[in-house]
């Protein structure tokens, strides 16, 4: 729509989202770096032998760990998100007033 001589410019506000700070989870490297650090604990618990003198690396210390890192991570997403409030709609002119 195109103004003509002598007519003030239209001003239609513009509605906006203005996100979080915060990303999703499965964008964020922790999300990755608790995956792969759980599934080495894992595995290196099927692979180390637990020997004679029971010294080995076995299940019950292997969840102890993932549940050790599961917190670890639950504790970096929710400092990650403290203090973001909550998406709000920001309705401002094209002008940004």
């Amino acid at each position: 729509m195109s103004n003509t001589p002598g007519t003030p410019a239209r001003r239609d506000p513009v509605i906006g989202r203005t996100g979080s700070e915060t990303k999703s989870a499965l964008k964020t490297t922790e999300f990755y770096a608790w995956i792969v650090v759980s599934l080495a604990i894992l595995i290196a618990s099927a692979v180390v032998d637990n020997g004679e003198d029971n010294q080995g690396f076995g299940a019950d210390n292997a969840w102890l760990y993932v549940a050790i890192v599961t917190a670890a991570y639950i504790v970096s997403r929710g400092i990650a998100k403290a203090g973001v409030s909550k998406p709000h709609d920001d309705t401002r002119d094209v002008s940004g007033r």
